[in-house]
């Protein structure tokens, strides 16, 4: 599909230096950009690269000042990344058209599919499924019975999801995610362990995004719930009877254990570990391979293993990284 960067300009409420019907046919990064596409400038660091971009039309912001000649037509808004973000979100939609249903998919009589939806080869749909209206679901999707699925949401191939799970308006899970695997809840028998039954199930709020080969228990009582706007990034494991308050952020290999509360609009990094039955608080930010063994109180700033207060931590790294030297200062005065 082709646009004018007059239309793009329409579409983004920009203002246009240079030729208002430039054509683009797809998007580029800016240092690879070839004619016919549409790129954008928000990083200084990428600026040298304007002057040589092929790239027919760049976004770039309204105080941006051109040291010398540009080929490309400028739009130019209040905010770049955020314009160029809108643009790609629009392209992504684009991509997701299909509906209907493939004759390999294996959908239950009692399952109830919403219009203009889009049910791929080889899926699953058990019984008393209920899926919104223009929910894309791919190949070899397993829905397990009386699961829930709202609107628009956008289901890659290969996911399964348990029996009973909840997933609300616009929620995106990629290929390989897991939602609703039992907890990980075993009693001591003997020498040996007795499985305890987990018969809760798994909550996803509107907006959730779910990134591939995250899993999601389900609870043993009651239900594991990732509230609205969450985003799990790829290879995390939340375990059951968790619960992640609204916009919280969790980067790729992080892990929860059962039971912990985590609050709303926390960022937390790579690989971070969390120890069960704890309470995390609202905006807090845990650095990336961080241990939490502790609960931690609202708009904290921690790291390390056992995780403390950020600004102590790196206090103590100084003292740490030169504590071969302090021993042998001190083995050497003790001396004399």
């Amino acid at each position: 599909m082709e646009f004018s960067a007059q239309q793009i300009a329409e579409m983004l409420q920009g203002s246009i230096e240079g030729n208002p019907e430039a054509k683009v046919n797809n998007l580029s990064r800016i240092e690879e950009g070839k004619p016919g596409t549409l790129s954008f400038l928000a990083n200084p660091q990428y600026t040298k690269y304007i002057y040589s971009t092929e790239a027919s039309v760049v976004i770039v912001g309204n105080d941006f000042k051109a040291e010398s000649e540009i080929k490309a037509t400028l739009i130019r808004v209040e905010d770049a990344y955020g314009a160029f973000a809108k643009l790609l979100e629009a392209y992504d939609s684009m991509q997701n058209q299909e509906v209907g249903t493939h004759e390999s998919a294996v959908i239950d009589s009692s399952a109830s599919i919403g219009d203009n939806c889009f049910i791929g080869p080889g899926v699953v749909i058990g019984s008393g499924v209920s899926i919104g209206k223009g929910t894309k679901i791919y190949a070899n999707v397993n829905i397990g019975n009386n699961v829930n699925i709202g609107e628009n949401c956008i289901i890659h191939s290969g996911a399964q999801i348990y029996r009973e799970s909840q997933i609300g308006n616009e929620v995106s899970i990629h290929s390989g995610v897991i939602i609703g695997a039992d907890g990980f809840g075993f009693a001591p028998k003997g020498s040996s362990y007795a499985k305890v039954p987990q018969i809760g199930n798994v909550i996803l709020e509107d907006g959730v995004e779910i990134g591939s080969n995250t899993t999601i228990d389900r609870a043993t009582l009651g239900s594991t719930i990732i509230r609205k706007g969450v985003k799990l990034d790829n290879l995390i494991q939340i375990g059951h009877n968790v619960e992640i308050g609204e916009n919280t952020v969790i980067a790729a290999q992080a892990g929860v254990a059962g039971s912990t509360k985590i609050g709303a609009n926390c960022m937390i990094g790579g690989q971070v570990g969390i120890s069960g039955h704890l309470k995390i608080g609202d905006r807090v930010k845990i650095a990336a391979q961080s241990g939490i063994m502790n609960n931690i109180e609202d708009d904290s700033t921690i790291m390390g293993y056992p995780a403390f207060k950020a600004s102590d931590y790196q206090k103590s790294y100084v003292y740490f990284r030169k504590l071969p030297q302090l021993i042998r200062d001190l083995q050497k005065s003790l001396k004399n």
